[in-house]
């Protein structure tokens, strides 16, 4: 790999991966250059302030569909990470241009700019919302690299039938469209690779937490959020795998460095349900009224779990669950986050309405 004084793109640079992934790159020595929708808008503001930013980066303005704005950004590249995609917290007005587009065409723009530049590696940012969703998977094997979520089954099927049991599962329209876009975006990243001869590796995270470095909270920390104040409905006992905002940038830099990595890589080192997520926040901070849990409504099959064991043979090593959410509430108790706000009512985001008992 080239020496860090060489300059490597972030795409979607202010957003909460990427800002993690611009720090660690700052204090590894990276000269940065990152797009983002707006250099001066105060929301990215925090890249500025990072240590090693005053020289070694620069914010760079492009959109994802605007090939020309992204060809100037790449331009001198020797690596790229493209973190940016559109994850709304409330439901898209119209997900095929909100959520799709974006993903899928933005996603093959930034790839073709690195053809055109000679960028010798790329990294791909996908989500584990591209392996979940796939009916055919052999029943109480752990998903891994192979498996790939069926995205007609996101489009097309409002309902599943789960393991034979009378549970229907509604899929939220915008939800539909996420899962697709993320599926379709990434196997549309490794084919252009394959055919054009492009070096790119894909990483799939799952639900992220952590501290935060910019000012909006993400969609998977507002959930959390809403899990430990309590918020009024009642979830579901569902599985849920989860990972440290520093050890997902920790992988992106792993694969990056790695000249024997390739293909894909999950990012989903811990597993909990709902039920024992709660247990452990009654245990580590039982000052919260934290929210209830539908103990009967053991949903934990749905979804299988995922091995993150290629990653770890490449020499990631992740925080603990506990560490992951001790880290994100003692960021919240700084942040204010955690205090109620008149007029500003506990919101579970959109995405995270399947957790939910209706």
């Amino acid at each position: 790999m080239a020496s860090p004084s060489a300059s490597r793109r972030v795409t979607g640079g202010g957003s909460y991966i990427a800002s993690w992934l611009v720090k660690l790159l700052l204090t590894r020595g990276y000269a940065v250059n990152a797009t983002v929708r707006d250099p001066g808008d105060p929301k990215n503001a925090h890249l500025g302030r990072l240590d090693g930013a005053a020289g070694n980066l620069r914010l760079f303005k492009a959109d994802m569909l605007d090939p020309d704005a992204l060809a100037t950004a790449v331009a001198g590249c020797e690596g790229v990470f493209h973190v940016a995609s559109p994850v709304p917290s409330v439901k898209a007005v119209d997900p095929e241009s909100e959520v799709l587009a974006p993903a899928v065409k933005g996603t093959l723009n930034i790839l073709q700019a690195c053809s055109a530049n000679n960028v010798q590696k790329v990294v791909v940012v996908s989500s584990t919302s591209a392996v979940h969703f796939n009916p055919n998977w052999p029943q109480g094997k752990p998903k891994d690299e192979s498996c790939w979520s069926d995205r007609d089954l996101c489009l097309k099927n409002k309902f599943l039938i789960i393991r034979r049991i009378r549970l229907i599962l509604t899929l939220f329209g915008w939800l539909d469209w996420y899962m697709a876009a993320k599926t379709l975006a990434e196997e549309k990243a490794l084919e252009y690779a394959e055919k054009n001869g492009l070096n790119v590796v894909t990483v799939c995270p799952c639900l992220v937490l952590g501290p935060l470095l910019q000012p909006a909270v993400s969609a998977s920390n507002e959930f959390f959020i809403y899990v430990i104040k309590g918020g009024p409905t009642i979830m579901n006992n569902l599985l849920w795998h989860v990972v440290n905002v520093r050890d997902v940038a920790d992988a992106l830099l792993l694969v990056y460095e790695k000249a024997e990595s390739s293909g894909r890589y999950l990012c989903a080192p811990d597993r909990v349900s709902t039920k024992d997520l709660l247990n452990i926040l009654k245990k580590t901070h039982p000052n919260y009224n934290c929210v209830n849990c539908d103990n009967d409504s053991d949903l934990k099959s749905i979804i299988t779990r995922i091995t993150s064991e290629k990653l770890k043979n490449l020499g990631w090593k992740p925080r603990t669950i506990e560490e992951t959410l001790s880290d994100s509430i003692e960021y919240y108790e700084k942040a204010g986050l955690l205090q109620d706000v008149e007029g500003c009512p506990c919101r579970l985001p959109h995405p995270f309405h399947l957790a939910i008992d209706k």
